[in-house]
């Protein structure tokens, strides 16, 4: 009975999301920096100093305020950026503005005030806006000798300024910047504390070499990374059995299985023993009957279901294959289903299905009625899939 405890536990994070950290921020860094050290790109700090290249520099970064503010007065952002007290530290490429960063230090309080922060629309999605503000923040703790930042930022600007770092609960002491800075009515106070060790313009190699220790260590201890061949069986090539192989692989012959510590004796190979396959690779005959009746009675027979009932035409949708490269469907489920030898284990079965909805929502905008559809019915499956191992755990109990 202490067993099925665990297995309880098990249902409950079934469809749990495994969220895994891509990289992304780091490939632009890295990128950016590659730019930076080779000429192609220059973080400069300019300000109304009357030396003829940099107040073209700031006209060009005035423009892209303008244009991407159309809620400020363009006499307001003259007057701020043409201010003498103002900073603009910008991205420079091929001598063009491509975005920048106006502030104003308060040197005897050791805070900043951002006032514009904008990227031109065109490059937006380059990973300019984070490296400019990692360039900001550096300068402003070595060169001005500040802690903080404060800005007022808009809805609009909300999500870019958490991502920076910046947070709408402010810790600087009221005194030090109350009366500085300028009120803003239509926005919202967020404060940004710059650490004093953080190498902001060579984060991306700091966060490189942790995860290369990181790995280091998990090789150390583990033999994940060693990579086993993969299944060696033919699959049937007719589009009516698609997926489906031609004989039963059984689970002790796939490569590194037991090499991962499993064997017959353990609970180990899933999450639903009860439902999965024997030592021998036959298919449980509970795990077929739960899964035909999941897929006819429930969700053939939901309402959000037709759009699912078999696979997407391409003369309805030309370019659905070169967007979606796994598509799934319930006819391609339920014939591997019927076929006894494709869904060993539930785990199996549950994962076409959630592709099958995430790729409904890869394609179609939310707005749609396929987009909504996926959501209603993955939520009706989900519910489904756990009353009825839930049901099963309470027979067996």
């Amino acid at each position: 009975m202490q067993g099925l405890m665990v297995k309880d536990d098990a249902v409950k994070s079934i469809f749990t999301e495994n969220l895994q950290t891509h990289g992304a921020y780091c490939a632009r860094e890295e990128g950016l920096k590659r730019e930076e050290e080779a000429g192609k790109i220059k973080f400069v700090c300019v300000s109304n100093d009357k030396i003829d290249e940099h107040m073209i520099w700031l006209i060009e970064l005035k423009n892209i305020f303008a244009r991407q503010l159309p809620n400020m007065p363009k006499e307001y952002i003259v007057r701020l950026e043409m201010d003498r007290r103002h900073k603009s530290v910008m991205v420079i490429r091929h001598n063009t503005v491509v975005g920048g960063i106006t502030y104003r230090p308060y040197l005897s309080q050791k805070f900043g005030e951002i006032a514009f922060c904008a990227i031109a629309p065109n490059e937006q999605v380059k990973g300019y806006g984070t490296r400019l503000m990692n360039h900001l923040k550096q300068r402003a703790r070595d060169v001005d000798g500040l802690t903080h930042f404060l800005t007022y930022a808009d809805n609009n600007a909300v999500g870019y300024f958490i991502k920076q770092g910046f947070s709408k609960d402010i810790f600087l002491e009221k005194k030090l910047w109350h009366g500085y800075i300028k009120d803003n009515d239509g926005g919202i106070l967020m404060e940004c504390k710059i650490d004093p060790k953080f190498p902001y313009t060579d984060l991306s190699t700091m966060i490189r070499r942790q995860r290369q220790a990181i790995d280091e260590k998990i090789r150390e201890l583990s033999n994940c990374h060693i990579v086993y061949p993969g299944i060696d069986f033919q699959k049937a090539c007719s589009n009516k059995e698609a997926g489906i192989p031609k004989r039963i692989c059984k689970l002790e012959d796939i490569p590194g299985l037991r090499e991962a510590g499993w064997s017959p004796d353990e609970w180990g190979h899933s999450r639903f023993k009860y439902f999965n396959a024997s030592t021998d690779g036959t298919v449980n005959p509970k795990l077929t009957g739960f899964m035909l009746s999941v897929l006819k009675q429930a969700m053939l027979a939901h309402a959000d279901g037709w759009p699912f009932d078999k696979p997407v035409n391409v003369r309805d949708a030309p370019d659905y294959y070169n967007i979606i490269k796994n598509p799934m469907d319930l006819m391609t489920m339920s014939r591997r289903v019927e076929s006894e030898q494709y869904y060993v284990t539930l785990e199996m079965f549950i994962a076409d299905a959630r592709k099958m909805f995430a790729n409904a929502r890869k394609y179609n905008s939310p707005e749609t009625v396929y987009y909504k559809s996926s959501t209603r019915l993955e939520t009706f499956f989900s519910s489904t899939v756990q009353a009825g191992v839930q049901s099963f755990l309470h027979f067996q109990q």
